[in-house]
């Protein structure tokens, strides 16, 4: 397809500044620039959603030199295509980063799925039908190896990746316990099946707390947060517990790292496995993951929420709102 008359001028965030401590809006700066025209094998892309999540804030420390892109994930529309795996008109999602028009050669890009329904939202692809919901689906199934009748704990249960962790363990015959930092962030939960939830933030003491919901302990625990709740959880855990450590959202943004409580005691004591994972290890079974969370929202046995904040001007407050926990489900922003 021939390159239109009219030169595109993509806007894009630059990290300008690594984080000290929690990020500031003067961390980032907003740029312009045209795009060259597109090559042989290269493909438009043209920005719809953008996502925002955890990871970014530890891995932009590493991966990032001040200065570049701001990382991230994107939905995209091929505006214009030399490449004949991916036609004009098609959506993908893409890790382009915080930007509105990029050129790809096709490397990195996935389709969304073929049979995608029009009623559900392209930017779903972005949450419970993209990399979180795959991270809640292998993560409690093959790292949790979650069985019927065994009661799950949750923490940060109202976010992108939790809540979907909390329906896929009812779906599977489980008991749920669920914790979030605002009341109606546990209404939702509540709303969305949890067995027993509660305010991490206001109970008097989180152990009692723990002990009340399941008196009989925990065989899983998904850990979203780190820190000293999960000091604290994992002294809840029952013989042969399971613990899928996804992530630690309570220490990103610690400008010293802090030292214990240490977890060797009760990982002894009650032969406990605990295993961090990153969702790429299941890349070849991604379809398998992603059909069967369509299937299960299609069946409305699985239920999604989308915090969605307007303007791609916007992104950099709409991160620090989600590192700040303000998301009840996905961050998504639109263009």
């Amino acid at each position: 397809m021939q390159r239109l008359s009219k030169m595109v001028t993509s806007r894009s965030w630059l990290l300008i500044k690594h984080f000290e401590g929690f990020p500031k809006h003067s961390d980032f700066k907003l740029v312009q620039r045209q795009l060259p025209e597109i090559k042989n094998g290269e493909v438009l892309l043209e920005a719809q959603f953008f996502s925002v999540d955890p990871y970014m804030r530890p891995y932009s420390q590493r991966s990032l030199k001040e200065g570049d892109l701001m990382m991230g994930t994107q939905v995209a529309r091929i505006t214009e295509s030399k490449n004949p795996n991916f036609p004009v008109g098609g959506y993908v999602v893409s890790n382009s980063g915080w930007t509105t028009h990029s050129i790809s050669n096709g490397a990195g890009l996935v389709p969304l799925l073929p049979e995608w329904p029009e009623k559900i939202p392209k930017s779903l692809a972005l949450g419970t039908l993209g990399m979180p919901g795959l991270t809640a689906y292998f993560g409690l199934l093959d790292v949790c190896l979650m069985k019927n009748g065994e009661t799950v704990l949750v923490n940060a249960a109202a976010g992108a990746v939790g809540s979907v962790v909390g329906q896929i363990a009812k779906i599977k015959g489980g008991k749920v316990v669920g914790c979030a930092g605002a009341d109606d962030k546990v209404a939702y939960l509540k709303e969305i099946g949890f067995d027993e939830v509660f305010n991490y933030k206001t109970v008097p003491s989180l152990e009692e707390a723990l002990k009340k919901a399941s008196p009989n302990g925990y065989d899983c625990y998904f850990d979203n947060v780190g820190g000293e709740f999960s000091s604290i959880a994992l002294l809840q855990m029952k013989m042969y517990g399971r613990i899928a450590v996804c992530g630690a959202i309570s220490e990103y943004n610690d400008l010293e790292t802090s030292k214990g409580p240490y977890v060797q005691f009760p990982l002894i004591s009650k032969e406990l496995r605990m295993e961090g994972f990153l969702v790429h290890r299941w890349i070849k079974r991604y379809d398998e993951g992603l059909k069967q969370l369509l299937a299960w929202i299609l069946e409305g046995k699985l239920k999604y929420r989308e915090h969605i904040t307007n303007g791609f001007e916007n992104l950099p407050a709409a991160f620090m709102g989600m590192l700040r926990g303000e998301n009840t489900g996905k961050a998504i922003i639109t263009v």
